[in-house]
């Protein structure tokens, strides 16, 4: 009995040293970091312990052993960065590295700002191709869900999101033309939604601006965000004026978030023209009077004085009435092209003028262009273009569209900077790039981006909270990764806590730098040593790994039966 009893207590001495080495054993140890946890809060050194995918462990691991190990001694670590407003979509179809995006601890890509990559029909997809200017690519789905699987089977290295977006919606039901659905295409459109809120969809994202969607009233979008708040979705949008119509346009979106009783924000806060910029400070208070009422209304930026978008939105919408093609049409009419010239001249608030908003034709810049025999003006302005064509500058702005056949990728010096700083510390604002995610070669070099695309998070991290301490670093982490990971409702990300998804990001705070310029905007970020994605390091002291450990992140009414893999 007695050697019975000794075999015994060996066996479970045994046992017991077998289950304390093996809880010792982790995949990765980062080790000696300081750590911010996205809260907000003041950081601390600790370790963190990663296991798959998945934080393990977050304090003193001692003498704990690991496959890998990442010595942080005096670097901040925090959770992934979320990318609010993220373009891309194409880019990465063309190369899942997300490189520019990735140098500066982006993890999550949400995307969705008015349109999305599906639903599509035949038509609309064969047009999406017809369209496709430097990154080519077949389009295998048809749903949004089945997109986000498709990037996440060909392979990526961040995690990807989306909105379904408002545009894509009106154009698979109504098309381009500028009507109101009937009852029966309204309830089309929301189960349209419906249906992308169970494959993953995070909500309706729009943006009113722009044709087909600035057609769309009130109702109609109240309509599509009804159908998202039934799953627990979010409401997002560029609103429909950021500059002569700025309170009319807030005032539409808390109107809608309370009619609908969802979660609003607003894309790119901005007083967008010189004109406009006293306005931000009633912008303000009327968001926050909202807050106060119970409404939940958040906001996203980015960290530059100038926006980007197409260069038709120096044109009235209602010359895209029945879409792009029509604008082409209508350009070539003499009678139409004397009306624009004026319309394009004379101040209005019924529609959003880019070209007086930018206050000069010297401050919008062309930097994206279909035709190789258009591609010497990348990168100069408007005036100087029209200087070269010897024509003017409204002119220049009708002959260029209708030679490439597209909407000419363009950027437009409209904000103030203090207006910046401003929003930079509302309690209540993220960050997105507005922007594709690149790497600086092959095609991706036949166009000029904006340099939001490889700095947005760089230069918050290194201007505005190192050099100009418009705020501090806690909680500019907490702005890009717990703020809008709990807007989103996604779980288990955001936050660095034990059983969350390990997205995690080693950086300098010394030296993180955005590098990117408006001449040579192709340029990485400096100062992000390692980043991991899903427990995987994609970032290893400072060089891309190659991996592709990214997934399809779902939304909270996400039905595991309502998407099929599309592979």
């Amino acid at each position: 009995m007695k050697i019975n009893s000794w075999l015994t207590a060996a066996c479970i001495l045994a046992c017991c040293s077998c289950k304390l080495s093996d809880a010792n054993k982790y995949d990765l140890i980062i080790r000696n970091g300081i750590i911010y946890d996205g809260n907000g809060k003041q950081p601390y050194t600790g370790d963190i312990a990663i296991n798959a995918d998945t934080i393990a462990f977050i304090g003193n691991l001692g003498g704990a052993h690991s496959r890998q190990v990442i010595d942080a001694k005096g670097m901040a670590v925090a959770p992934g960065f979320i990318n609010m407003l993220s373009w891309a979509n194409e880019s990465l179809i063309q190369d899942g590295r997300s490189q520019s995006d990735i140098r500066q601890g982006v993890t999550l890509e949400v995307m969705g700002e008015g349109e999305s990559m599906g639903p599509l029909s035949p038509t609309m997809a064969k047009e999406m191709e017809q369209a496709q200017t430097a990154i080519k690519y077949k389009i295998s789905w048809t749903t949004l869900g089945e997109y986000g699987n498709f990037l996440q089977h060909k392979g990526i290295s961040c995690n990807v999101a989306s909105f379904v977006g408002a545009t894509t919606l009106r154009r698979y039901i109504i098309g381009e033309d500028n009507r109101d659905p009937t009852p029966v295409e309204l309830e089309s459109m929301r189960q349209l939604v419906g249906q992308a809120m169970k494959e993953g969809a995070l909500g309706v994202g729009s943006s009113l601006i722009y044709p087909p969607a600035f057609f769309a009233k009130t109702d109609e979008l109240v309509a599509l965000c009804d159908e998202a708040s039934r799953y627990g979705g979010s409401y997002i949008s560029h609103i429909r004026s950021e500059g002569t119509q700025l309170y009319e346009a807030v005032e539409e979106l808390i109107n809608i978030a309370k009619r609908a009783h969802i979660h609003a924000e607003i894309y790119h806060l901005k007083a967008a023209g010189k004109s406009n910029w006293n306005k931000i400070d009633s912008v303000i208070r009327r968001i926050e009077q909202a807050r106060g009422e119970g409404l939940n209304i958040t906001a996203d930026m980015y960290n530059y004085i100038a926006g980007g978008t197409g260069l038709a939105a120096t044109l009235p919408p209602v010359l895209q009435d029945g879409g792009f093609g029509k604008l082409l049409e209508r350009l070539q009419d003499p009678a139409i092209r004397k009306q624009t010239i004026r319309d394009m001249d004379t101040p209005t608030d019924k529609w959003e003028n880019f070209y007086i908003a930018a206050g000069s034709p010297d401050n919008i810049l062309l930097v994206g262009f279909r035709q190789d025999s258009l591609k010497k003006y990348t990168g100069k302005s408007l005036a100087q273009i029209a200087s070269m064509r010897h024509t003017s500058p409204e002119e220049t702005v009708m002959d260029l569209l209708v030679q490439d056949s597209s909407n000419i990728a363009s950027i437009y010096f409209l904000m103030d900077e203090e207006n910046i700083k401003k929003e930079q510390q509302l309690p209540w604002v993220g960050f997105g790039s507005d922007e594709g995610s690149y790497t600086p070669d092959g095609v991706f070099l036949q166009f000029n981006c904006h340099p939001r695309a490889y700095g947005n998070v760089a230069r918050l991290l290194g201007k505005y909270v190192r050099d100009e301490k418009v705020l501090s670093l806690a909680e500019a982490i907490r702005k890009l990764s717990k703020l809008p990971a709990t807007n989103l409702r996604i779980s288990k990300r955001g936050e660095l806590k034990a059983g969350n998804y390990a997205d995690v990001v080693i950086f300098d705070p010394a030296t993180i730098q955005d590098q990117a310029t408006y001449d040579k905007p192709h340029q990485f970020s400096t100062g992000m040593l390692h980043v991991l994605v899903n427990g995987v390091p994609v970032l290893k002291d400072g060089a891309h790994t190659g991996a592709k450990p990214g997934r399809f992140v779902k939304g909270p009414g996400y039905q595991m039966s309502a998407l099929q893999d599309n592979r």
